[in-house]
């Protein structure tokens, strides 16, 4: 078997990403009933995979799902897969689903087999690394809002992704690389697999509610702690953020990301920002910290 371009778990086997499938009929995929959360490798380690399993673990039982493995095991799994894969830099998803109904037509949530699964694929960069280099340009999403946080809980990872998606084409189609949602109040909440943060009159400032509570947003937050720099969390209006002195992004995909334009205007003369640069910075020196890493042992999968 192959697996250079990615492997799953499933089933209690792993395969080729090829071969992964679930049923027509499952939940996960006809309702979106489902949560993940996603870990990235970075030179043979996971970075800070304990933090993800504790939002995997709160999701699963937000959604009231009830998986046969434990948090253990799913560590376990996470790293035989990505041993077997053989890849050294990975971004790794692990899925829990409500499953297929165990009668069929039912509409009984509890009349499901929930289920866990997880698959490995090379690094994925949500914002292209040649993007992240001249800094990405911004459109504040007029045209859709976040989904409300009364209908869909965004703490916990889900596939609801319509409102990303209609405000991603919105962005795309005017020229830009992607996109920040408001909420009905007119706050900034995140972006299509990233959080976001905004250096105002020398704080670095980042939404407190209305999105997923970022790894690597909390990482950004120490950071900040780390280096001195003032910071907080809170509501950021829509008008803040356009005048905000530098943007940066933030995703277990590709790490802290600047951003040079927002919705035209140009930020630090079209480069990234020097806070920004001393953030992404460390966050990257942080994956040589023992205490943040857990390395793979890619000579024994069991």
């Amino acid at each position: 078997m192959g697996f250079s371009n990615g492997a799953a778990w499933m089933e209690g086997q792993i395969i080729p990403i090829k071969d992964a499938k679930i049923s027509v009929i499952d939940w996960g995929l006809t309702r979106s009933d489902i949560t993940y959360d996603v870990v990235h490798v970075w030179d043979g380690a996971f970075f800070r995979i304990d933090g993800y399993l504790d939002r995997f673990q709160a999701s699963i039982a937000k959604l009231r799902l009830e998986i046969p493995q434990s948090r253990a095991d799913i560590k376990h799994i996470l790293h035989d897969m990505v041993a077997a894969s053989g890849l050294t830099s990975a971004y790794v998803s692990m899925v829990a689903s409500r499953g297929t109904p165990i009668i069929p037509g039912t509409r009984d949530p509890r009349a499901c087999n929930n289920h866990f699964y997880a698959w490995v694929v090379p690094f994925v960069w949500v914002i292209p690394s040649e993007v992240a280099m001249r800094g990405a340009h911004i459109l504040l999403a007029g045209g859709n809002t976040r989904i409300s946080p009364q209908s869909i809980d965004p703490t916990v990872k889900n596939y609801h992704w319509g409102d990303m998606t209609n405000a991603l084409f919105e962005a795309l189609d005017a020229g830009y690389d992607t996109t920040v949602l408001l909420d009905d109040h007119g706050h900034v909440t995140e972006g299509p697999g990233f959080n976001v943060f905004a250096v105002i009159d020398g704080t670095v400032v980042t939404p407190k509610s209305g999105m997923l509570m970022g790894i690597t947003r909390q990482t950004v937050l120490e950071i900040c702690a780390e280096l001195d720099l003032p910071h907080e969390a809170r509501d950021v209006s829509a008008d803040e953020f356009l005048q905000a002195d530098e943007v940066f992004t933030a995703t277990t995909a590709g790490g802290p990301v600047p951003v040079t334009r927002v919705n035209g205007r140009i930020l630090g003369n079209d480069a990234p920002g020097p806070i920004a640069a001393s953030v992404i910075q460390t966050y990257w020196d942080w994956h040589k910290r023992p205490d943040l890493i857990n390395p793979i042992n890619y000579g024994k999968a069991s």
